[in-house]
């Protein structure tokens, strides 16, 4: 495993990817991208993991591009910042459309790129200290890759104001526009954190996951189309194994067996 980050797996099935160069604010690189992008496609197919925390180590979360990597492609051509472009947006991409619940835990400072890992995590808790910003266009350049993550979680509207000014902001705010879902003091992270695990592991694996595909299918359809889609999907999950032991727990006045 890549040392650019470190990943545990525990006994309940929490994956946990933690961003590992804190030296330089857990800064991507062309190695990192692929890693991680490697690493999502391998949970998502592994059935013993069922959820996944995204974190960082030290004192920021992920400060977007590593300069040293940036200096490497000042001089490619379009072409060549094309495909470089279109890993990190598989990136992005991957983790969006993993299986699995995906938890961001972020530790500190999210910039540019890491507003973008940001915007792909289904839940995201992170400290009152924590800064957030989208600093593109202030170094003459765009969030294109993110964009379609990004405009998702916030909006158009804030997305104007922030995309167009490269303004930085923080917790507070990133809760307001819907970036993330929790903010709690710094000495609470870990604790809070740790809740919120407790609170997905209560879902029924399957659930949680159709769930995810739900919401993506159900944004895609309408009118009769969209009517079928959702009945469809109850039916298949009410007799489903998951579905019945979950109505049975119910009847039962007992827990289900995932828990």
């Amino acid at each position: 495993m890549s040392e650019l980050f470190i990943f545990e797996k525990d006994g309940r099935g929490v994956a946990t990817i933690t961003l590992n160069r804190p030296d330089i604010h857990n800064a991507f690189n062309d190695e990192l991208i692929l890693g991680l992008t490697k690493l999502f496609h391998e949970l998502d197919r592994d059935y013993s993991v069922r959820l996944v925390v995204l974190t960082g180590n030290g004192k920021s979360f992920c400060a977007g591009a590593d300069l040293n990597w940036m200096k490497s492609m000042v001089n490619y051509s379009e072409e060549e910042n094309f495909k470089d472009s279109q890993n990190l947006a598989n990136l992005f991409f991957t983790i969006n459309h993993c299986k699995k619940p995906v938890i961001g835990k972020i530790n500190g400072a999210a910039l540019g790129g890491g507003c973008g890992l940001v915007a792909v995590c289904d839940f995201v808790i992170t400290h009152s200290k924590a800064k957030f910003g989208f600093t593109e266009v202030k170094l003459g350049l765009l969030p294109a890759t993110i964009s379609p993550f990004v405009i998702a979680k916030i909006g158009q509207s804030h997305a104007r104001a922030l995309f167009l000014s490269g303004h930085m902001f923080k917790a507070k705010h990133a809760k307001k526009i819907g970036l993330v879902h929790k903010v709690v003091e710094p000495e609470e992270l870990e604790e809070k954190t740790n809740e919120a695990i407790n609170n997905f592991l209560q879902a029924g694996p399957s659930a949680a996951m159709a769930s995810k595909a739900l919401i993506k299918n159900v944004l895609q359809k309408e009118g009769h189309d969209l009517i079928e889609y959702t009945c469809r999907e109850i039916a298949k999950i009410r007799i489903s194994s998951e579905g019945q032991e979950g109505m049975n727990a119910l009847l039962e006045k007992r827990k289900p067996n995932w828990i």
